[in-house]
C-alpha cells in the first residue's frame, strides 16, 4: 500500500512539474518580481513597504493558480480521459489515490512557492530606487543572473543532448541555483563584503511566506475536493470564490456570527484566509510575527486541510469513473 501511495505521489509530482502552465505561472511571477521595484517607485507612501506588499500578493496569487491547475490536471483530466480506470484497477484504494494526488500536488506547490519566495527575497533585498542617489544592488543582480543564466544553458544542453524535458529540468535547476544564491546573499552585502547582520533579508518576509504556504495547503485540498466532481472551469470558479470569501470571511460572517445562524455556519465552513495574510503589519511599526502565531495558524490550516481531504475521499468514493 505504501509503495502504491509513493508511486502516485511521485507520478503526480512529475506530471505537474512537466505541465507548461506550471512553468508559465512561475515565470510570470518571477518577471513581476523583477519589475516590481520599478512599478512601486512612484507610490505616495514608503516605496519599499509597497514593494513588499505587491510581492506577497504576487506570491499568493501565483500559488493559488498553481494549486488549482495542478489539482485539475491531476484529477479532473484523469477522470475525463478515463486513464483513472487503469490506476484504480491495479487495484488501488480510492482513499490512497486521493492522498497520493494530494501529496503530489503539495510537493509541486511547495517547490514553486520556494522558488518564488527566493525571488521575492531578492526583489526586496534590491529594494526600490526612490532617489537619484540610490544605486542598484549589483550583488543581487549578479546572482539572479547566474541563477537564470546557468539554469537555461544547462537545461538547453540536457534537452538537446539527452532529450530531458525542458520545463521540468529548468524548474529543478532554478531551485538548486536559487538556493545557492540566497545562501550566498545571506552572508554578503551589496558591497560584496561579509556582513550577515545587514544582508537585507527580513524574517518578517520569511514568516509571511510560510503563512501563505499554509493557506495554499487549504486551497489545494479544496481544489482536489472540487476536482472530484467538477471540470476545470467550475473548479477554478469555486476555488477563486473560496479564496475571495476567505479573505473577507471575518467581515462577512464574523461580525454577524453571534446574532445570525447563517453567518455562524458560514464562519465555520469558510476558512478565514485573512489570518494568513499579514501584509497589514508591514505598515505598522513594531509589529512582530511570533512563532506561537505561526503554530496556531498551522493548526488552523491543518484542520481545514484535513476536512477538505476527508470530504474529497467521501465524494470520490461515490463517483462513477467507468
Amino acid at each position: 500500500m505504501f509503495y502504491k501511495l509513493y508511486s502516485i505521489i511521485k507520478n503526480t509530482f512529475v506530471e505537474i512539474v512537466r505541465q507548461p502552465i506550471y512553468a508559465i505561472i512561475i515565470t510570470a511571477a518571477v518577471f513581476l518580481f523583477i519589475i516590481s521595484p520599478s512599478l512601486t517607485m512612484y507610490s505616495m507612501d514608503d516605496d519599499n513597504k509597497f514593494l513588499r506588499e505587491i510581492g506577497l500578493s504576487t506570491l499568493f496569487i501565483a500559488g493559488l493558480f498553481i494549486s488549482i491547475f495542478s489539482a485539475s490536471a491531476a484529477i479532473t483530466e484523469e477522470i475525463e480521459t478515463k486513464t483513472i480506470i487503469t490506476t484504480l484497477s491495479k487495484p488501488v484504494p480510492r482513499f490512497i489515490f486521493i492522498l497520493g494526488k494530494f501529496f503530489g500536488i503539495i510537493f509541486a506547490v511547495v517547490l514553486a512557492h520556494y522558488i518564488l519566495t527566493i525571488a521575492l527575497l531578492m526583489s526586496i533585498r534590491h529594494g526600490v530606487l526612490s532617489t537619484a542617489s540610490d544605486t542598484h544592488d549589483v550583488t543581487v543582480l549578479t546572482w539572479a543572473g547566474i541563477t537564470i543564466g546557468l539554469s537555461v544553458i544547462i537545461t538547453a544542453f540536457l534537452n538537446y543532448s539527452y532529450d530531458f524535458k525542458f520545463t521540468s529540468t529548468a524548474i529543478i535547476l532554478v531551485s538548486i541555483f536559487a538556493t545557492i544564491s540566497i545562501f550566498f546573499l545571506a552572508f554578503i552585502d551589496r558591497d560584496w563584503k561579509f556582513n550577515p547582520v545587514e544582508n537585507g533579508i527580513n524574517a518578517f518576509d520569511v514568516y509571511a511566506s510560510i503563512l501563505l504556504l499554509i493557506a495554499l495547503f487549504i486551497i489545494s485540498a479544496a481544489a482536489i475536493m472540487f476536482s472530484t466532481r467538477f471540470n476545470v472551469l467550475v473548479t477554478l470558479s469555486c476555488c477563486v470564490g473560496l479564496f475571495l470569501l476567505g479573505l473577507v470571511s471575518d467581515y462577512v460572517f464574523g461580525r454577524l456570527a453571534d446574532t445570525h445562524l447563517w453567518a455562524k455556519i458560514g464562519k465555520i465552513i469558510i476558512p478565514s484566509l485573512q489570518v494568513f495574510w499579514i501584509s497589514d503589519a508591514i505598515y505598522e511599526e513594531g509589529v512582530k510575527i511570533t512563532s506561537s502565531y505561526i503554530i496556531s495558524c498551522g493548526i488552523y490550516g491543518l484542520i481545514y486541510t484535513t476536512a477538505f481531504i476527508l470530504l474529497s475521499i467521501a465524494l470520490f468514493e461515490r463517483k462513477q469513473v467507468g
